[in-house]
């Protein structure tokens, strides 16, 4: 899974990119820091089963803290987009090709109003622009695309195969692209469409295979009740406000040793004696992670994973009697795959041999044979019995 982070220049994805992987990423008060992708590791979090099932148990990957599962998924952070990225505006439009392969977006933007499209500094710019802006131009981007190739997908009578093989890069499934053409009124054999049915096209294509979550950035700095405004705005899309700059801050103490925090939570222990201005600055953000249930920052990557995209974690096992891995390891792998998948998929995912030879799978939790096509639940231990070695 690769989640992008995008969004107009200065409005903070540098900033929630880095607090999300504690990863050094350029951040600063002007537009276009971010020149490269930034590509990075960050962890959804879901209660383990370890408490159910009376274990203790041993990541491999990510951590499990006070029973509260890291499940690290891909992410990147790409330059700010500006009107007219798609025609090579402001950074241009190669940063679009680096979110290609994305499964969903978040979008960050500036809910206080203070930066403009372009990242320069303004006061009352409108954030539910932003979002327009910046989906049209990807829309932009994407129709422009299938427009280049509009010769060739007309000599072709089976043109959702055709379209899927072209955009082959973004991920796609075919199911996307056939509802997409069905939503915009358009036929997909021998495809001729104008430039306004393409474009009408591309943006259902977007929204049924890169949902987006809007990151309602710098709350902290803007004034009351903007993040309500936003949302009406804003009805079809999920906004989570949030403060990227408090959960870095945040997470930066506690890495020093400062405090304890775990992401999403609304509140900290001080550990250690501070005084002065890194007092108040605790005081601060104390204040405002316990009136807003966090920073919201966590709660953004949560809501992609598990309501946007509808995944669910799984935990395969060699050992269903005491949980474990062939190294004695309990609970060493928390997977994400998506609701309904079938533990011959889950096969799949740990190693294709395993799929290829696989018999049949045991619910750790009820000691039950369950066949290939078992469809697995939220927090299911599994263990995959295969002929393969």
């Amino acid at each position: 899974m690769l989640v992008g982070i995008i969004g107009a220049p200065n409005k903070g994805k540098s900033t929630i990119f880095s607090a999300l992987t504690m990863a050094s990423a350029d951040i600063a008060d002007y537009p276009f820091t971010t020149i490269k992708p930034n590509y990075g590791v960050a962890y959804a979090t879901k209660p383990c089963v370890e408490k159910e099932l009376g274990v203790r148990c041993k990541p491999r990957n990510g951590l499990c803290v006070d029973g509260v599962r890291e499940i690290p998924i891909n992410i990147t952070d790409v330059a700010g987009l500006v009107p007219d990225a798609h025609l090579g505006k402001g950074m241009g439009n190669q940063f679009l090709s680096d979110l290609a392969g994305a499964s969903a977006f978040i979008q960050v933007v500036d809910l206080s109003g203070k930066t403009d499209m372009h990242g320069n500094s303004s006061e009352g710019s409108d954030p539910a622009e932003e979002v327009e802006s910046i989906r049209k131009e990807v829309a932009l981007w994407l129709s422009g695309i299938i427009a280049k190739h509009s010769a060739s997908l007309s000599r072709r009578s089976d043109g959702d195969v055709a379209l899927v093989e072209l955009l082959s890069g973004f991920n796609l499934r075919q199911e996307d692209v056939k509802k997409a053409a069905e939503e915009s009124s358009l036929s997909t054999s021998q495809i001729s469409w104008r430039g306004e049915e393409t474009l009408a096209f591309a943006e259902r294509l977007l929204a049924l295979s890169k949902p987006t979550v809007i990151a309602a950035n710098k709350l902290d700095l803007a004034g009351a009740g903007a993040l309500d405004r936003l949302q009406k705005k804003l009805p079809t899309y999920t906004v989570i406000g949030c403060s990227g700059a408090i959960e870095l801050a945040l997470r930066k103490a506690a890495a020093s040793g400062v405090i304890d925090y775990v992401p999403g939570a609304e509140s900290f222990r001080i550990k250690k004696e501070v005084s002065g201005e890194q007092r108040r600055a605790l005081d601060y953000m104390a204040g405002f992670i316990s009136k807003n249930k966090g920073t919201g920052v966590q709660k953004i990557i949560n809501k992609v994973v598990f309501d946007v995209l509808g995944d669910i974690v799984v935990y395969p096992v060699e050992d269903e009697n005491k949980y474990t891995d062939h190294f004695g390891s309990t609970l060493p792998d928390a997977l994400l795959v998506r609701d309904g998948a079938k533990a011959v998929e889950l096969a799949g995912a740990i190693h294709t041999d395993l799929a290829k030879g696989m018999l049949y799978a045991v619910d750790a939790k009820k000691k039950l044979r369950v066949a290939k096509d078992y469809a697995l639940k939220d927090g299911d231990v599994i263990k995959i019995v295969s002929a393969a070695k």
